[in-house]
């Protein structure tokens, strides 16, 4: 592992952090903080923490001594002071003393020492931090560690490698008792450089921060030169199908499967977001002969468990042509796998004095051999972190596996880390938003209508992907909203399907499509060239057919329902003098929507669509205003505004009311019109 330092990083931070107050060491503390938590291979998504004992002026301006800890959940990676609160010292050394001290007092014990009390909470390892005298404290959970401590013999394997660098402290729950037992070993060798906690991970300190950090670097690097010496080849693979079905059509078959259903005849679904992963040595493991044997011998740390629960999913291979055997057969094991876990709680909770919610049973790391393997969250964050914590796993099983055999704490141990409530307030609550994990597709988002609705449903907590011709629009609009864009001529059919696959893959699946691309072509109808009406019944009609014909296949093998909802144009229904170009292939659109409604609904794929007028946008540019108003006899501004409500209508408007449809979850068929009151447009 390559050690990272640079002095003239480190000299750029402390004067970055001294225009703000920040004295130099808590400066280099942000600085090492951050370049342990930029190694994947040490910590990933809030895992690991760091600490610095220091001086302070409390609010009566008296100097007392401080422990600066790492927020409890906190990303190592993008740390800031504030992220590091400040908790008195001398109260949490005394508690040393104490013959125990369960969860919820030690919390308290925490919440009552920090100096500021609207500071984050601190780290369950605030007190091996706190017990230990070093003033720069690391800790990691590296996976070359874990891979020699998560064996039985972990501490002989440990001390073989480490000599008496180290003190090697056996695995114990993070918290009062590890902390005391952490103290307990450093004080019988005070030389040590750092303190390796099995089945958990290591700990370095020093003095200053560069010492702390380097040590946990070489320490690393010692233990990543053991296991290279280890067997090259360590699973045996499996015989798999030779046609493997694609994962933009796995996917949507494994969301579904995998959605929680809180009312089936209602068709409402927790529906869950996946990230796939796939590799070399992600492979390796997922096409072993005993991927399932590996699976079982749970998480790389105890803390994952809340993340990835005890174990994953293991499916079987998706032949291509064959995915409804693959769909019965992966329906079969999420039965397996619920009816497991709800075993697994059974044996556990009735461990407990008090009353324990059983957290649903479905999986959060699916297994595909022939593929690789999905995380699952209510968020594309919380998927991504599970992926990333199954691929950690995996690397840490292929090093121990490599030198020995591999072994995570056991069943009832990880029990206890899942279910400790400390542990899960890491999660938060649920993903806001009405649409919280729906995955919506905006065509045209990059400007508009389609920018603004881009954002809306983002605002509702949808995942949205922003589909345009204009990339550099559509990146512009999903950079502000973290969401996914991607390039697309939505009259070109090749260039949709790939696209819906990227969604797919990307996602998971799909709920939500607002086919909202297209342009205004102008004409009288008895003179227009054919080619300009083809061209408009190809924006304004086939690429509707396109995208809502990819979502369908998509929404169908989730088996979730959908909603489809078209920007049809009040032209569909109120024909302008000099448009019928655009107005004849819309009115075509609007009575498409009805056709999905009526052949789809069913199948609780919903199909609706709003039909606007006059809202400025790319299609209704400035030029075309004047040439509108100039056919409608018209002042620009008369133009605009020439409605009931005598108001121009906006597209943040008409992005609301395709919110407001997808909300409405027992209307199909239907057309929402939105232009401020044209009686003429008034479908009748």
């Amino acid at each position: 592992m390559k050690n990272l330092w640079s002095e003239r990083h480190a000299k750029a931070a402390r004067r970055r952090y001294a225009r703000l107050g920040i004295k130099r060491d808590l400066a280099l503390r942000v600085y090492t903080t951050r370049l342990l938590g930029s190694a994947p291979a040490l910590v990933l998504h809030g895992g690991g923490n760091t600490s610095l004992k220091t001086v302070m002026a409390d609010a009566r301006g008296e100097t007392t001594e401080v422990l600066r800890v790492k927020g409890s959940g906190r990303d190592m990676a993008s740390a800031e002071p504030a992220g590091l609160p400040a908790l008195r010292l001398e109260p949490l050394r005394r508690l040393i003393d104490l013959d125990r001290l369960d969860g919820t007092d030690m919390v308290e014990a925490l919440r009552a020492a920090c100096v500021d009390g609207g500071a984050p909470n601190p780290s369950v390892e605030t007190l091996l931090h706190a017990f230990l005298p070093h003033r720069f404290i690391d800790h990691t959970h590296a996976n070359a560690i874990l891979a020699l401590t998560n064996q039985p013999k972990g501490a002989k394997i440990c001390a073989a490698v480490f000599g008496r660098r180290v003190g090697i402290v056996p695995y114990l729950r993070s918290g009062f008792d590890l902390a005391r037992k952490a103290h307990a070993v450093y004080a019988a060798n005070p030389d040590v450089e750092g303190l390796i906690l099995l089945k958990h991970g290591i700990v370095t300190f020093g003095d200053d921060a560069k010492t702390a950090y380097g040590r946990m670097i070489d320490l690393v690097s010692l233990a990543e030169a053991r296991l290279a010496k280890g067997r090259k080849r360590v699973f045996a693979a499996a015989r798999l199908p030779r046609r493997i079905a694609p994962v933009a059509a796995v996917a949507p078959i494994v969301r579904g499967l995998t959605a929680i259903a809180e009312d089936v005849h209602e068709r409402r679904f927790s529906r869950p977001i996946l990230a796939f992963r796939s590799g070399r040595r992600i492979r390796a493991f997922v096409d072993g002969a005993k991927v399932k044997h590996y699976a079982r011998r749970g998480p790389a740390t105890p803390d994952h468990a809340i993340r990835v629960k005890p174990w994953p999913l293991v499916v079987a291979s998706p032949v291509a042509g064959k995915l409804d055997v693959f769909t019965d057969a992966a329906q079969a094991a999420v039965a397996d796998y619920q009816a497991a876990y709800r075993a697994y709680f059974a044996r556990h909770a009735r461990r407990h004095a008090g009353p324990l919610a059983e957290i649903d049973p479905m999986p959060r790391v699916v297994l595909v051999p022939g593929l690789g393997l999905f995380g699952l969250g209510a968020t594309a964050s919380d998927a991504a972190i599970a992926a990333d914590l199954a691929c950690a796993t995996i690397d840490v099983v292929t090093g121990a596996e490599a030198i020995g055999r591999y072994q995570s704490i056991n069943e009832a141990e990880l029990f206890d880390i899942e279910y400790w409530s400390l542990e899960q307030a890491k999660l938060g609550g649920k993903a806001k938003g009405r649409l919280a994990g729906q995955v919506t597709v905006v065509t045209g988002g990059a400007s508009g209508i389609g920018a603004a609705t881009a954002r809306v449903f983002s605002g509702e907590g949808a995942q949205v992907a922003v589909l345009d011709r204009d990339h550099a629009g559509a990146r512009a609009v999903a950079a502000d909203i973290g969401g996914l864009a991607l390039a697309c001529d939505v009259t070109d059919k090749a260039a949709v399907a790939r696209a819906f696959a990227r969604v797919a893959e990307t996602y998971g699946g799909l709920d939500i499509v607002v086919s909202n691309a297209g342009a205004a072509w102008q004409g009288r109808i008895g003179e227009v060239d054919d080619d300009v009406l083809r061209h408009s019944f190809e924006l304004n009609f086939w690429a509707h057919q396109s995208v809502a014909q990819n979502a369908v296949s998509i929404m169908r093998a989730q088996g979730l329902g959908g909603c489809l909802l078209f920007n049809t144009s009040k032209q569909a229904v109120n024909p302008g003098p000099d448009f019928g170009p655009y107005g004849v292939a819309k009115a075509a659109t609007l009575f498409l929507m009805r056709q999905y409604a009526v052949d789809h609904g069913a199948e609780g794929i919903r199909s609706n669509a709003v039909n606007a007028d006059r809202i400025r946008s790319g299609l209704l540019t400035e030029k075309m205003i004047g040439a509108r108003s100039k056919a409608r006899g018209l002042s620009r501004r008369g133009y605009m505004s020439g409605n009931l409500l005598g108001v121009e209508v906006t597209a943040a408007d008409v992005a609301q009311a395709f919110v407001d449809l997808a909300l409405a979850t027992k209307t199909t068929a239907a057309v929402m019109t939105v232009d401020g009151g044209n009686i003429a447009a008034a479908l009748r």
